[in-house]
């Protein structure tokens, strides 16, 4: 049966659209859009009082699978993307086996056309099992349809390697995701070093373990005409980095999470390892670069780097606990009360970070409201309010700071190639094929 969508404020940043539209869906694609639709022997969506964009894309999340299931897997994590309004995630290659191969490649491809719940889009390793001593098969992983390479967690450190990375993304024409950690700098630290480290006696890791990387990433990239992607940026240094790389023409990109532009290292305690992150949460004065960098372009794309974890990962002391926050289902809401609310970023900006922004960055053909597209979107109540709640979360990872903060704007729907796989709290197509 087609699928009509009513009475919504369609938000497309792509095309510049910002107005009340009907938008016809047929075998999965659109098909017409317009006002005063037909709705004779069509499923009805009337979406007035709501907004309907792009669906969002993720570009940074961990689904945990192969290998650590007990902590998320794809199920559970696709699950969790759409409930917070995401129809495309691109998967992180931290597992176990590493995704470093062709045959992981197709693994998880495979899994996520049988059991995901949105579209699963695969980041291979930079490196073998991501130890950063000899570079993976990256142009048999694009052939198996990596679109980006990554040692996300870790830093190759070899430089010749990174050279030799950094040289096959340029023939591949994929981007490079940085983590930027000076694993020398940072090793044993847990959180900022600074008076948060100095009020805890917890080891602190200190901002240039991030910002030494970045430009050392930076300067391969210009030296190999290069894509480079930086990211969960999270330091004042980082950002102006990026913006002195963007003014020199370079094809620099980058992201920021929720936690690096709402939180501060001040919240850190002992008790509560759920704010233990990598990188961690920084100062004030880098929170307010990294959302003076969002207002002014030089961050391009909100990713959530969601990170699940089980209960026994975290509930250790906190110099023992896992790094990592689970987020995915609460990005944009999030995003919106402090960004748009707070901060006066135009919510057609914040669409475009999380929609057409990341499309862009990693190559492919969505992130837009276009009829013969498919139907990739999410309808959202931009007026609801609501108190996050961890226990309420699809995802297995329940690691969370926000536990407890009001937050407003929630997506209602998530649909998948024109399927509604979410509809207000609930999970309804396991699978999109």
């Amino acid at each position: 049966m087609e699928l009509l969508i009513k009475n919504g404020l369609v938000i497309d940043p792509k095309h510049k659209i910002k107005q009340k539209l009907d938008i016809l869906i047929k075998d999965g694609i659109i098909s017409e859009m317009g006002n005063d639709l037909c709705e004779e022997n069509k499923k009805v969506i009337d979406a007035k009082g709501l907004i309907v964009t792009p669906g969002f894309i993720d570009i940074h999340v961990h689904l945990r699978e192969p290998g650590f299931e007990y902590k998320e897997t794809i199920k559970t994590g696709t699950e969790a993307a759409a409930a917070g309004g995401f129809t495309t995630v691109a998967c992180m290659p931290n597992t176990s086996p590493a995704i470093h191969s062709k045959e992981v490649v197709k693994f998880i491809k495979n899994k996520a056309k049988n059991e995901g719940c949105v579209n699963v889009l695969v980041i291979g390793s930079i490196s073998k099992s991501l130890e950063g001593k000899e570079i993976s098969p990256i142009e048999e992983m694009v052939e198996a349809g990596i679109v980006a390479i990554s040692d996300d967690g870790k830093t190759p450190m070899d430089i010749s390697l990174m050279m030799e990375a950094f040289k096959k993304t340029k023939d591949n024409n994929i981007p490079l995701i940085s983590h930027c950690e000076d694993h020398e700098l940072s090793r044993g630290g847990s959180i900022n070093l600074g008076k948060a480290s100095e009020r805890t006696g917890i080891k602190g890791i200190p901002s240039e373990a991030e910002y030494l990387i970045v430009k050392r990433d930076i300067d391969l990239c210009e030296s190999f005409s290069s894509r480079l992607h930086i990211a969960h940026v999270s330091t004042k240094e980082s950002v102006y980095l990026v913006q002195r790389a963007k003014e020199k023409g370079l094809n620099v990109t980058c992201e920021a999470a929720p936690h690096h532009f709402i939180l501060t290292d001040d919240i850190v305690s002992l008790e509560n390892t759920h704010t233990k992150v990598n990188p961690p949460l920084r100062s004030k004065e880098d929170v307010k670069a990294i959302i003076k960098g969002i207002l002014n372009g030089t961050i391009d794309v909100i990713a959530t780097d969601h990170a699940p974890h089980d209960e026994n990962s975290k509930k250790v002391a906190y110099d023992k606990a896992a790094f990592g926050i689970s987020g995915i289902e609460i990005a944009f809401s999030l995003s919106y009360s402090e960004l748009v609310l707070k901060n006066k970023l135009p919510l057609m900006r914040l669409i475009e970070m999380m929609t057409i922004g990341p499309a862009q960055i990693i190559g492919i053909d969505k992130g837009t409201i276009e009829v013969g597209k498919h139907a990739d979107l999410t309808i959202i109540d931009l007026e609801k309010e609501y108190i996050i709640d961890s226990d309420k979360f699809f995802s297995k990872g329940k690691n969370t700071p926000f536990n407890g903060m009001k937050v407003k704007g929630k997506p209602l729907y998530t649909i998948v190639e024109g399927k509604v796989v979410y509809e207000r709290g609930k999970i309804l197509c396991s699978q999109i094929s």
